[in-house]
């Protein structure tokens, strides 16, 4: 099945100082939007050059947002790929924050206020997704593999839903950093479920089940669909075990 062909949104002219400005590759459900799915691919700790286009993390969130879009546009889910600005986090610019603020109010301009959005982000990108976790109308947050270095601000996402996924084997950003985030999160009043997989930080081993994953998630975020058995459970239980499961 192949979902119908991305626009973009954005402006693809380059200012005076040589930066483009964030965009948005969407795909939209066939019928009226009932949620929208907003995708941020990883990046680099500093870099103020544009992403490159086939960047394999890149490519790897494409992917996974083609599958959730061929998947969930029948219940009504957009979905939204987020090609920033520049490649890199940059220090206190947080770069990719930005531009996911700059994407949601894009979203609720096009979908208006009352639109669940869930917001799926790899790496830099799951930092990216987590740190704008407590804004308006966002239903749910799907980082996989996120960096959240040690201090990462967790309160503001008390009562809200975070779902992680990251891989065992990760020697790019280690399990072990969403261990620690997950358990202050759920400190701080989040409703927090976390899973590892085997593999490394590009997850192409089982590539299939990290695609129904964040399906599953997305669907089940925007409350259009249960959410699967496996992370109710965790999110109900909401002590350590919840924090340290294997799929």
């Amino acid at each position: 099945m192949t979902g119908p062909a991305p626009h973009s949104a954005g402006d693809d002219g380059l200012p005076e100082d040589g930066v483009a400005e964030p965009r948005l590759e969407i795909r939209h459900a066939p019928g009226p939007t009932r949620a929208v799915a907003l995708f941020c691919h990883g990046g680099t700790v500093a870099n103020l050059e544009p992403p490159r286009e086939r960047a394999l993390s890149l490519v790897r969130m494409r992917a996974i947002e083609q599958f959730v879009a061929d998947e969930a546009a029948a219940a009504g889910v957009t979905t939204s790929l987020l090609r920033y600005r520049v490649a890199g986090w940059n220090g206190e610019a947080a770069d990719a924050y930005a531009d996911v603020r700059w994407s949601l109010d894009r979203i609720r301009a096009e979908h208006g206020t009352e639109v669940p959005i869930v917001l799926v982000g790899h790496s830099m990108g799951g930092r990216a997704v987590l740190r704008a976790g407590g804004e308006d109308q966002v239903g749910a947050v799907c980082a996989l593999s996120p960096w959240t270095p040690p201090g990462e601000p967790v309160g503001h996402l008390r009562d809200r839903t975070v779902v992680i996924l990251h891989g065992r084997s990760d020697r790019w950003v280690p399990a072990s950093l969403s261990a620690e985030f997950a358990v202050r999160a759920q400190e701080a009043g989040a409703s927090v479920a976390r899973f590892t997989v085997a593999g490394g930080h590009s997850m192409l081993r089982r590539a299939h089940l990290w695609h129904t994953f964040v399906r599953d998630v997305v669907l089940a975020g925007a409350g259009l669909a249960p959410m699967r058995p496996d992370v109710a459970d965790a999110l109900h239980s909401a002590d350590a075990g919840s924090l340290a499961l294997s799929l």
